[in-house]
């Protein structure tokens, strides 16, 4: 299994809005972190689709190697 880079190692804060779709990128390829621009064709990942409950501020994983994806759980901290 291919790992997916490191796109940053701390998460990304974003203000999401209730009931918007956002698509987390999986690979770390995107140039438009930490969400999907497509980067990630032709390789095993594909992107993980999320819709935010309430709106506020979110910690998306910057890592890629978080256990709670899409968001943070603090995994950036032990690389």
């Amino acid at each position: 299994m291919t790992e997916p880079v490191i796109a940053q190692k701390a998460p990304y804060p974003v203000e999401v809005t209730e009931g918007k779709k956002y698509f987390w990128c999986a690979c770390g390829k995107s140039s438009r972190q930490p969400f999907c621009d497509g980067s990630h064709e032709g390789t095993e990942f594909t992107p993980m689709s999320y819709e935010a409950p309430a709106t506020k501020t979110l910690f998306f994983c910057g890592c890629k190697k978080t256990a709670g994806q899409p968001l943070c759980d603090g995994t950036h901290n032990g690389l």
